[in-house]
């Protein structure tokens, strides 16, 4: 017999999950322009039934023209989370090695899905009208068919109100590695078929809630060991004649001309220094004399005499080439990532070298030490959301913030072995805070810890067992070169399309009143070291906003509850 069940975006379907377990989905509102996603968890649970059946999956309704169904697939997880972590923190779903539902991947046999015997699996339904469904009540309906035969339905109501979500006003970041995608294509950097890459899957960024990429004028120097390098992937062409140097912006300008049409707002400039610590260059290539080769890298001194000139030759050019296009107020610039105290008096140096030619422009890094905030070093700090307190207390403004694999304890973050609902949480946080940014490491890193080697994203979440499963990517690669969605990439745009909900009910009520509401609902005080502890209460939180929008713009139809 089927059994199944249309259940939230927040619930995950582990093979040996049982479906009566999981609360059903039968209503839910929705704006004219938002994403709305919901799933099908299904299985055959009679003994007696067929190992496997292939029904076709229709869904019935307004939505018809507007709806894409992907089925859930699994990822092989062997490091779920630190020991120690699952021992002090409950909101995990599971600690154990297994198969983790994660990546949503494109109906295939014809519409049909393989439906088991003795195992839940799932399909994930999203409805983009884009406001092409006028306000009001709508069934959808979900159905398993053996030819004109229903075989097992369930039909969620959706309620369309009459109003449109504001635009997203936060920067939203997740690091954007086009070396990647080149090792993982097997393809030349910035050949035609890289640049086809690498605009797909910058296009599923910014779909996603990311409008600020990664840009590399130089090869980024994240996660690469000492001595080693990674994949060239310089976008910027650097050439030296006796000694002077002069650049190129033709890569530059096709970036930032593929950025335009794919509808990345901001551009992120790779750090001009090295990871933990700014001491050396990031590598740079140049043809020199009419050889093109290495000119800096983990060999160059940070505040080295030729490596500050370069710098204080590039900038400039750079600065007036992006200004001569109007984007140079589009760009944001790093120093160096994450330094801690001992490192302090040397990240002050390398950034005294370019300081002042970056006046006035946002320079921001990883930070969580308040006391570097203080003392002027990092005037845009982007603490992690498990050090953000402080920064809060102080009154910060324009705060960012960030999370990776070290925030695991209480925190929101976007682990396989995680709750969506812990995942989405950070929404809510985002808005009661006022968060201007959001930085996350890994939107596409597929190599393991410090870039000796590739990883196949397949087959490891881990970074080979380096950091807790999702770390270190949030989408797939796909063999036709577009980027597979996570269902967690999908989620954390439900807590960013959360945010502008709670915008849009704040132009009504006033942001106090907003949050009021919100905490009532929640029963306790949001903080960012407080997530949901289940899909309810982060579907309360957001009802009861729609709620209150629904009464502003002159409720309608009534909503079944």
């Amino acid at each position: 017999m089927y059994q199944v069940k249309i259940v939230s975006s927040l619930e995950k379907a582990f093979l040996d999950s049982d479906i009566r377990t999981f609360e059903p989905l039968t209503s839910i509102r929705m704006m004219k322009n938002q994403r709305l996603s919901f799933q099908l968890f299904f299985t055959l649970d009679a003994k007696d039934d067929p190992y496997r059946t292939m029904p076709a999956l229709t869904v019935e309704g307004a939505f018809s023209a507007c709806t894409t169904v992907r089925t859930v697939e699994l990822e092989p997880v062997v490091y779920p989370a630190p020991a120690e972590v699952l021992a002090v923190d409950a909101n995990y779903l599971r600690g154990e090695p297994g198969l983790y539902p994660d990546w949503l991947r494109p109906m295939h046999y014809g519409g049909a899905v393989s439906v088991l015997r003795g195992q839940l699996h799932a399909v994930w339904i999203c409805l983009d009208p884009r406001d092409t469904v006028a306000a009001g009540v709508y069934p959808v309906t979900v159905s398993l068919k053996g030819g004109d035969e229903v075989l097992a339905s369930a039909t969620l109501t959706v309620e369309v109100l009459d109003a449109d979500l504001p635009e997203q006003t936060m920067k939203v970041t997740q690091w954007f590695h086009c070396d990647c995608l080149a090792n993982y294509y097997d393809c030349e950097p910035w050949s035609e078929r890289h640049w086809r890459i690498v605009e797909n899957f910058a296009r599923t960024a910014v779909e996603n809630g990311i409008n600020l990429l990664l840009t590399p004028l130089f090869t980024p120097p994240l996660d690469t060991a000492v001595g080693g390098e990674r994949t060239t992937v310089q976008l910027l062409d650097v050439t030296v004649t006796n000694g002077a140097y002069s650049f190129c912006f033709d890569k530059l300008d096709r970036w930032i001309d593929m950025c335009d049409r794919v509808g990345v707002r901001f551009f992120e400039i790779s750090h001009l220094f090295t990871q933990w610590g700014a001491g050396h260059a990031p590598k740079v290539m140049a043809t020199v004399d009419g050889e093109y080769r290495r000119i800096f890298g983990w060999e160059t001194d940070a505040t080295g005499e030729e490596y500050t000139r370069f710098l204080r030759t590039m900038l400039p050019a750079f600065l007036a080439h992006m200004k001569a296009r109007g984007d140079d107020t589009r760009c944001l610039f790093h120093i160096s990532d994450e330094p801690s105290g001992e490192q302090l008096e040397q990240y002050s140096r390398s950034k005294t070298v370019v300081a002042d030619l970056l006046e006035g422009y946002t320079i921001m890094d990883a930070l969580s030490n308040y006391d570097f905030y203080e003392r002027g070093v990092v005037t845009t700090p982007i603490p992690s959301n498990d050090h953000i307190e402080p920064f809060i207390r102080g009154g910060v403004p324009g705060l960012w913030t960030y999370y990776c694999c070290g925030q695991c304890v209480d925190v929101s973050n976007r682990l396989l072995a995680m709750p969506s609902w812990r995942n989405r949480s950070i929404g809510m946080q985002f808005y009661k805070y006022d968060i201007a940014g959001f930085l996350q490491w890994g939107y596409n890193f597929y190599n393991n810890m410090q870039s000796v080697n590739t990883v196949d994203p397949y087959s490891d979440a881990s970074g080979e067992y380096w950091v807790p499963a999702g770390d270190t990517f949030s989408v797939y690669p796909a063999q036709d070169g577009t980027a597979y969605e996570s269902l967690r990439l999908v989620v954390f745009h439900e807590a960013l399309e959360d945010v502008r909900a709670m915008k849009l009910c704040e132009s009504f009520y006033g942001k106090e009143r907003v949050v009021s509401e919100m905490e009532q609902v929640f029963g306790r005080p949001i903080t960012f070291s407080t997530c949901a502890a289940s899909a309810a209460e982060l579907l309360a939180v957001r009802a009861r906003v729609d709620e209150l929008i629904a009464e502003a713009v002159g409720k309608g139809n009534a909503i079944i509850r």
